[in-house]
């Protein structure tokens, strides 16, 4: 055997005896900080992220999420791209705008499957189809693919379109139902304004615009930047997870969830919120129990940019990379 120089020796000797007096670092790791931009006011829509705030579920996941409420709902994406916030909520159409003008970003989890936007009229007024609007004015909030939605629900009804006056109304929809300034609106959420006119003894009549013939869309959508989406990927698929998590928490006991958000949004109406969320409970969850919670249908997604384009709302084909699966529970990145 050959012998080991005796300098080597020794500084083998002088290593071990390092490593094992190194002292290793204690306590639990630093949580890593998030913010998250909503796309409104917290609401029902919200209950399953302030769950998962209040009950540990990002805690759990190693995270320190700060959610942050803008002033202007148009803001969202706007400050996600110029890096002021690190996730935003906002809508597949408007991700799909975005992307439009050149904004890299990029939805990974749908948090509301299906959409909610609806035409919605108020008693003594009888909708008994998008037909019936003919003669009589429309209030919107004055976003260009709302105005396409009553496009193609008037000609899905074999309506004259040229008979429906259109008015945006902003986000007064409601007041502008109440003061017979309108007709009808497109533009409300049927686990909503539906619901707060219902509980007011309003009788609303509510059509979803899905099934009116605008194609299925996923209504709200977390958003991320797209260059981050492979460095930060352990990160954001801890978030998801903890989403996931909460989501079935909200699902199996929607009081604590409801809880949750009225302690972020006091001046929330208790009743309303436990009805909308009760409502809008299967919303959270894709139709396809085979599918994580977050789930986006690409060919739902590549039907409804198409009919974008098709009304003029984009200048291009939108890319399947609008969206990524890849970081939601179960998926592979």
């Amino acid at each position: 055997m050959t012998r080991l120089p005796a300098l080597l020796i020794l500084i083998l000797a002088i290593g071990l005896g390092a490593c094992g007096n190194k002292s290793e670092p204690t306590g639990a790791p630093a949580k890593q900080r998030i913010t998250l931009m909503l796309d409104f006011f917290p609401n029902a829509d919200h209950a399953g992220i302030y769950d998962a705030l209040a009950s540990g579920e990002f805690a759990r996941a190693g995270l320190d999420v700060n959610i942050q409420v803008p002033g202007d709902p148009s803001a969202p994406l706007r400050l996600l791209a110029a890096g002021r916030t690190d996730l935003a909520i906002s809508y597949e159409p408007e991700l799909f705008l975005a992307r439009d003008k050149g904004a890299r970003l990029v939805s990974i989890g749908a948090l509301v499957q299906k959409p909610l936007t609806s035409i919605i009229a108020i008693a003594p007024t009888k909708l008994g189809s998008p037909a019936d609007l003919e003669g009589h004015t429309v209030g919107t909030a004055g976003i260009p693919y709302q105005s396409a939605y009553l496009k193609t629900i008037l000609k899905k009804a074999g309506a004259d379109a040229g008979r429906v006056k259109e008015v945006d109304v902003g986000f007064d929809l409601v007041p502008a139902m109440l003061s017979r300034k309108v007709y009808a609106t497109l533009g409300g959420f049927w686990n909503y304004e539906g619901i707060q006119l219902e509980r007011k003894n309003r009788h609303p009549t509510v059509i979803r615009v899905d099934q009116a013939g605008v194609p299925t869309y996923n209504e709200l959508v977390i958003v991320a930047r797209e260059d981050e989406v492979g460095p930060k990927a352990a990160t954001l698929r801890r978030f998801l997870q903890a989403l996931a998590r909460a989501h079935q928490r909200l699902r199996e006991n929607p009081a604590e969830g409801v809880d949750a958000l009225l302690r972020a949004n006091r001046d929330l109406d208790p009743g309303l919120q436990r009805a909308a969320v009760t409502a809008t409970l299967p919303a959270f969850f894709p139709a396809n129990r085979d599918r994580p919670w977050g789930w986006q249908e690409p060919r739902e997604w590549q039907a409804y940019a198409r009919w974008m384009y098709d009304n003029r709302l984009l200048k291009q084909p939108a890319s399947q990379r609008a969206l990524n699966n890849d970081l939601l529970p179960g998926q592979g990145f």
